[in-house]
């Protein structure tokens, strides 16, 4: 192959790969209003319920999972994870919440109301987060694919493989059920993929850029990214924030982008 076959090759892949770039819509955002966020909450999971935000905490040490008013971010209940286990993500099913640890390879239920600890449960590799539909548990590991657990055994039953224009999309973090699509943080970025639970496509992009403190008003820096996403289906409502941010973010989308 000659050089100027090579020129015309390079730029024929620059060409598709930005054309199959912008086949994804990339949408933005405006915030709608902030309400206050504990700063030591080194958020791994998030969800709304009944007018409650329900978070989860990671390090060990300091994991737990908590039960919070949004107005005020006051935590009026909580419960805490004993070290070595590291918290990571949360969800309700019926009148069960259920945990996942990072690397202990097991996940706890609880009694949603008074957090008491109904069971445990094990599985392989890593846990990072949980979303439900009304039908299945929707996992993710760090990887490129989700997994679908039974609701009731916690068993995995099949997996999602994740998707964008054909490439594997890794690192998917928190997780949140949103009118029929997966939304799911994709950490170390500011983006959100929002993904098809049948083909694990992903349909579009939220693009968080510029949201959350600026990284000289961070207590960590390298460690406190974008993750926490919770949608008040009733009142049409989505809020996200990140790990030990001060604020959670009450959002409305924007596009998308063209």
């Amino acid at each position: 192959m000659n050089a100027a076959t090579r020129l015309l090759l390079s730029a024929s892949l620059v060409l598709t790969a930005c054309a199959s770039d912008a086949a994804v819509p990339v949408y933005g955002y405006k915030v709608v209003h902030t309400y206050p966020h504990d700063r030591q909450a080194f958020t791994e999971g998030l969800f709304y319920r009944d007018g409650f935000l329900y978070e989860s905490t990671g390090m060990i040490g300091a994991s737990s999972i908590r039960k919070v008013e949004l107005a005020t971010g006051h935590v009026l209940q909580q419960r805490d994870l004993a070290p070595p286990d590291y918290g990571e993500g949360i969800v309700a099913w019926r009148d069960k919440l259920v945990e996942l640890t990072w690397q202990s390879q097991k996940g706890y239920t609880y009694d949603l109301d008074s957090f008491r600890p109904t069971g445990s449960f094990h599985y392989p590799g890593e846990g990072w987060a949980l979303t439900a539909d009304s039908r299945h548990i929707y996992m993710s590991d760090g990887t490129a694919f989700l997994r679908v657990l039974d609701p009731e055994t916690l068993d995995q039953v099949s997996s999602i493989m994740v998707t964008a224009d054909g490439a594997p999309v890794k690192n998917l973090n928190e997780l949140e059920w949103v009118k029929g699509q997966i939304y799911a943080n994709v950490w170390l970025t500011s983006r959100i993929a929002r993904i098809d639970p049948v083909s694990g496509h992903v349909v579009g992009w939220i693009d968080l850029a510029g949201l959350g403190p600026k990284p000289d008003q961070m207590i960590d820096p390298a460690n406190d990214v974008l993750n926490g996403i919770a949608y008040d289906a009733k009142g049409d409502r989505l809020f996200v924030t990140g790990k030990q941010w001060p604020k959670i973010y009450e959002i409305r989308l924007t596009g998308p982008k063209h």
